[in-house]
């Protein structure tokens, strides 16, 4: 589908008011599988994979702000908004500039594995040193390294093939477009706090040490009256780790 003047793959599924599905660093549309088909029941379910990432190329310099723009656009030519929105972990930067930005687009906005925005300084450098990683070839070591360290323990051992395919996820990116999304994230702005009137979702991982629970539950204390729940025996990749309590959670939400 033509977004914005790029190309970006986009799967819809289902009829009914939209779902608009935004993966994080490393993922797809494929992130959010397990809730497709229970959602498409009642909502017409959107899944793009963000330029540079999965099936789309990376035409530019990407930032957190293009991929807002993206979303907007693809909202807008779908004529779809308001919209009940879901982002994972860098996309939880980018659905929230989204509902700052253009909130007449977004309905609802569920956040799973919140990230900080802007990344502490450390933080940041580690995206630009994975960047320059992916760079030089070394895809499958960052792959494992985010299996091994962005997954629950349980999820390893008890749910294997889990894992695997988050490593599958990451490792059939293209170096240079996870590269430049490693550095979108690295530049990730502040998206201003949540409006209290916007209905809020947060779901993290009791052992998600990326989007660690303590910002969520931030998040959850500033906004006043959002749904929060940390999920035991889970990491960073919510929706595949935890796919039935994530779907259960987004289906009553919504």
């Amino acid at each position: 589908m033509q977004v914005n003047g790029k190309e970006l793959a986009v799967e819809i599924t289902g009829d009914g008011p939209v779902v608009l599905l935004v993966h994080g660093l490393g993922g797809t549309s494929n992130f959010y599988q397990p809730q497709v088909a229970a959602l498409a029941e009642r909502f017409t379910v959107v899944r793009p994979d963000m330029e540079g990432s999965g099936r789309s190329p990376v035409a530019g310099t990407v930032s957190i702000q293009s991929f807002a723009n993206d979303l907007a656009d693809l909202l807008s030519r779908l004529d779809a908004g308001p919209a009940r929105v879901v982002g994972h972990s860098m996309a939880t930067i980018t659905v929230r500039l989204l509902a700052a930005t253009r909130p007449e687009a977004v309905s609802h906005l569920a956040l799973l594995g919140a990230v900080p925005a802007p990344l502490p300084e450390a933080g940041q450098q580690a995206q630009h040193d994975r960047a320059a990683k992916a760079r030089a070839g070394e895809m499958p070591a960052i792959a494992d390294a985010v299996m091994a360290n962005a997954t629950a323990e349980t999820t390893r051992r008890d749910a294997p093939a889990t894992a695997a395919l988050v490593r599958e996820l990451v490792l059939r990116q293209d170096p240079e477009g996870y590269a430049r999304s490693c550095e979108a994230l690295a530049g990730a702005p502040d998206p201003g706090p949540i409006d209290p009137q916007l209905p809020l979702l947060l779901l993290t991982g009791a052992e998600d040490g990326v989007g660690r629970p303590a910002i969520s539950e931030a998040l959850a204390e500033a906004h006043g009256a959002a749904t929060l729940d940390v999920l035991p025996g889970c990491g960073h990749w919510t929706a595949l780790e935890r796919p039935n309590d994530v779907t259960e959670h987004l289906l009553k939400f919504f």
